[in-house]
This record gives C-alpha cells, sequence and structure tokens, in this order.
C-alpha cells in the first residue's frame, strides 16, 4: 500500500516508524483508534535496528538515583519476556570484580539486591575466581577477585519494531514507509487540522486529515517542534559497536565489564549466531540524514578495552565482520559528560501535536502512553487510553512435528500471527540457517513479499539481518537472494543490478569494519 490508496481521516497520525512510534501505533490500534505511522525512510532505519538489543532493567541508572526508571525497566522486561517469547530471551550476564580497578563486589550486591527486588525474584549470584576462570578461561586473571551474575533479556531490535507494526496493521492500523511528514496544518485556532506527506518512492502527495499527531522521531523532533524548555535542546549522542564471528569465543552469556580507559560499562555478547562488542557514547555532530558510521577512533576503544578484559583472546579489527552506529535522542542543557545524561524520556503537547522523546528501548510501552495520554483530549472521547490492553498471543502450531519446537518459537516471536503461514510454506532446503548464521531462507522470502521491501538493505540490514552477519555484508550471496527473492520482488534484471551495487557500496561506507571503510 502506498499514500495515494489510504483513506485520508484519522483519529491520530504517528510520525516516526522506530521503537517509539511503533510502539505508539500499536498501543493506539489496539485501544480502537483509526491510526497511520508514517515513516520517513524505512521501519526502523535509525536507532531502533542499531542497539545494544539489551532489554534491561539499566543497572547503572541505580547508581544515579533513578530507581523509578530502574524498577520500571525491570517490570517491562518481564513483560515483555512472557509476551514475545522467541524475540525477547532471558541472557544471562557475568561481571567480573578486580582488587585494582571497577566496582567492587559489595557495592554490585547491594545494587544487584535493589534490582532482584523489583524484578520480585532473585536474579543474581556470585562465583568465585576459579568458576569465573571455569566461564570464560581468556578474561583477565591479573587481580581477579570473583565475579558477580545477573540476568537479563536482549532482542532483535528492528524485529521488534516490525512486530508491533505488522501487529498493528493486522489489528486495522496503516503504516507506510518511505513516506516523509512536511508540513501539519492548523486551524484558525492553531488546533492541529492535518498533515501532508511525500511518498518519497512515487512522488506522491497527499494531505491527511486529524486533530491529533505524536512526534515520535528521536533525534529528529526538533524538527517538527522546538523545544519549550529554555536552554534544552536534543543532543544527539552516537552508541557504536563492532560485530565479530561467534566462533572467536563462544558465549552463553554478557560479559559486562568497565572500559579501564573511564569505567564506563562496555558489553562483550552473543547475538543471532554472533559477538557484539559496544557501546561507546560520543557526541554526533554529522548530518542525521546520513547513516551513522563507527569511527576510528571509537573502533580503537572498543578493542582496547575488549584486549585488556580479554588478554588471553588474540583478537584486532582485523577479525571483525560489520559494524552499526545509532544516535540516542537525549533533551540536554549542560554539556555533562555523555555517559552521565539522563536517559529519561520528555513529552510536549502543543495544541495536538504531542512530541515524545528519549527513554530507552526497554520502556517504549510506557513512552507510548504517555504520549498518548498527552493526546488524550484530541482523540475520539468514546475511546479511552488503556494502560493494559489484552493482545491476543499466536498460539504455537504443533502440525509441523519435524520443526524443532525452539525454531517454531523464533518465528512465532519475531512473526506473530503470520508464523503460521510461514510454516505452512515449509520445505527442507527454505528451512534451513543462512550460512552459520541463525536465520532461515524462509524468512527472506517472507520479508520480500509480505513486509514493504524497497531497497534490497531493507532486506539485508533489518528484515532479516545477514548484511551484518555475513562477511563483506553477504555479498557472496546475493545471486541466491536474487534467485529465490524474485518472484516477490518486481525488479527487472537492471533493477537488480542496481540494487546489489547500490546495496554493496552503502554497506562498504557504513557497516562494514572501520579500517575497511573508504
Amino acid at each position: 500500500m502506498r499514500i495515494i490508496d489510504t483513506d485520508n481521516n484519522f483519529d491520530l497520525v504517528v510520525i516516526g516508524g522506530g521503537i517509539t512510534g511503533a510502539g505508539v501505533f500499536h498501543e493506539a490500534v489496539n485501544m480502537g483508534f483509526k491510526t497511520i505511522l508514517l515513516e520517513a525512510k524505512d521501519f526502523a532505519w535509525g536507532t531502533s535496528s542499531r542497539s545494544s538489543k539489551m532489554v534491561h532493567g539499566g543497572l547503572r541508572y541505580l547508581k544515579q538515583g533513578k530507581f523509578l526508571l530502574t524498577r520500571s525497566a525491570v517490570r517491562e522486561r518481564e513483560r515483555l519476556l512472557k509476551t514475545y517469547p522467541g524475540l525477547v530471551n532471558p541472557l544471562n550476564f557475568l561481571m567480573p570484580v578486580y582488587d585494582d580497578y571497577g566496582p567492587k563486589k559489595s557495592s554490585m550486591k547491594i545494587g544487584l539486591s535493589i534490582y532482584s527486588f523489583m524484578a520480585r525474584q532473585r536474579q543474581h549470584q556470585s562465583f568465585t575466581k576459579d568458576q569465573t576462570l571455569k566461564f570464560i578461561p581468556q578474561i583477565r586473571n591479573d587481580n581477579l577477585v570473583s565475579s558477580v551474575g545477573f540476568k537479563d533479556a536482549q532482542v532483535d531490535d528492528a524485529r521488534l519494531v516490525l512486530r508491533l507494526i505488522n501487529d498493528g496493521c493486522m489489528a486495522g492500523g496503516t503504516a507506510l514507509n518511505y513516506t516523509k511528514v512536511i508540513g501539519i496544518e492548523r486551524d484558525k485556532q492553531g488546533n492541529v487540522a492535518a498533515i501532508n506527506a511525500h511518498d518519497t518512492s512515487t512522488g506522491h502527495k497527499a494531505e491527511l486529515k486529524t486533530k491529533a499527531v505524536i512526534n515520535a522521531t528521536g533525534v529528529w523532533a526538533e524538527h517538527f517542534h522546538p523545544s519549550p524548555v529554555k536552554g534544552y535542546h536534543l543532543r544527539p549522542l552516537r552508541g557504536s559497536h563492532l560485530i565479530f564471528p561467534e566462533d572467536i569465543l563462544p558465549l552463553d552469556r554478557v560479559i559486562s565489564f568497565a572500559h579501564p580507559e573511564d569505567l564506563r560499562p562496555i558489553f562483550f555478547f552473543p547475538w543471532n549466531g554472533c559477538n557484539i562488542l559496544g557501546t561507546t557514547d560520543v557526541d554526533h555532530e554529522d548530518n542525521l540524514d546520513q547513516e551513522p558510521f563507527v569511527t576510528d577512533e571509537e573502533a580503537s576503544y572498543l578493542i582496547s578495552g575488549l584486549q585488556f578484559i580479554l588478554p588471553g583472546l588474540d583478537i584486532s579489527l582485523k577479525d571483525c565482520v560489520s559494524s552499526i552506529a545509532g544516535i540516542r535522542p537525549v533533551l540536554s542543557k549542560k554539556k555533562k559528560k555523555p555517559s552521565k545524561e539522563s536517559r529519561e524520556h520528555v513529552v510536549w503537547e502543543d495544541r495536538g501535536l504531542v512530541t515524545i522523546t528519549g527513554g530507552k528501548l526497554t520502556t517504549f510501552r510506557l513512552l507510548a502512553l504517555d504520549a498518548l495520554d498527552a493526546a488524550k483530549k484530541y482523540l475520539p472521547q468514546h475511546l479511552k487510553i488503556q494502560t493494559e490492553i489484552s493482545v491476543q498471543k499466536p498460539e504455537m502450531n504443533d502440525n509441523f512435528p519435524d520443526i524443532p519446537k525452539v525454531l517454531k518459537q523464533r518465528l512465532y516471536g519475531r512473526y506473530g500471527h503470520m508464523a503460521g503461514e510461514i510454516l505452512k510454506n515449509n520445505d527442507k532446503e527454505s528451512f534451513t540457517h543462512i550460512a552459520d548464521t541463525s536465520s532461515l531462507w524462509i524468512e527472506l522470502c517472507h520479508a520480500a513479499q509480505h513486509e514493504n521491501i524497497h531497497n534490497l538493505s531493507d532486506l539485508m540490514l533489518r528484515r532479516v539481518r545477514i548484511g551484518l552477519f555475513l562477511p563483506h555484508g553477504g555479498k557472496a550471496y546475493l545471486d541466491k537472494i536474487e534467485k529465490i527473492c524474485k518472484p516477490f520482488l518486481s525488479w527487472n534484471k537492471e533493477r537488480w543490478a542496481s540494487e546489489k551495487n547500490t546495496y554493496m557500496d552503502l554497506w562498504q561506507k557504513f557497516y562494514s569494519p572501520p579500517q575497511n571503510k573508504e
């Protein structure tokens, strides 16, 4: 569907197809509001496909005294684990304790005890030095005292965004990518009356009538409404990650440690058949409309931290297969150190235009509810903002006994009710893994057919993440991908050739290991 095909009257227009906009869209549709979501680029194009993949309570926020933020995040983490099994999965963390640097065991135990209390179940345990070395023999041994383990969770961030959007569309909502909002119209009283949108693929423009707009565009939020608080403005902060093959160090848990240079928390963790190292926290001063990328300085910082904590592992940038960088929206008045800035969200309301920005991936639903609450006087009064919605979870189909349960759970987690259709189309070859990744060939076909693919990069980097996992962005597999996806994408031979070239240029410039960038 494109904008020319839509009805032009809506209860609510959501601008922004990242996790916050997707959360607002999902909640609003399930409350019964006639809702459309518009995304200027691709769904999850920005920070929501470039995060640290963590669904966590924000243990470090306890140190800052942000108890309510931590409690809310812990509760949302538990809700997400129950609602999206196979997409949001539990993950163990290990934090080594040293007597010459980093946090002390006593302070960590206090924080983790509070963490466990908030989760209403014990979340942590202590390990001896010998147990720690048994878990990870390559870990720094000098001055190692012990370690602390605790529970959290992780997610495929882009797939969570797509799950929320796809479920919202199945429930009656409309979501369009590559559709840019170019203006907000107001009536004589100054209230929102309509928005103007531009379909960047076809060039079509349309006016959509509405009394309520929620601006969930993250670091772009002030493009639609400047900060109403004097002196406060959005400060874009870049967080970068390096991605490595799993076989350099098979992990079953996150290694969490303080970087020796500045004692910032760094993570090295398994994800979808690879290992990820991150993250940085630096000011991003480049054009926000261009793809961000990992700088040489950030890469050196991350690698030096990894070599410090894992001196027994001969690892360097030459082992890296790809990289990702995302931009966090942080509202700031005084320029503190980036890592000291608050991650709490803010809501601004201006006669029908509600802006929501900041926050954490884990608490996206709370952001959505706050935004909808701010917009409620402009929404139909016969419907109410509900904090608890009973969303029907798809039941796992037992009609395919040959497919492992863990694989079925993965598909149901990522695709919801559409998983049943994917399973019906199974055959031995399409249900094999793509190289050494956890992705399946059938997922490429499904995405090509059903998930609004406009460019090959949509498919490779966000729908199925193999462009991040495979050497050279999956270049060796592009001809096979063309062959199996061609029936579902109406691209001729010349378009496929162009798409492959454009994708490889994009990958080389923004996603390749830093030392390979031109």
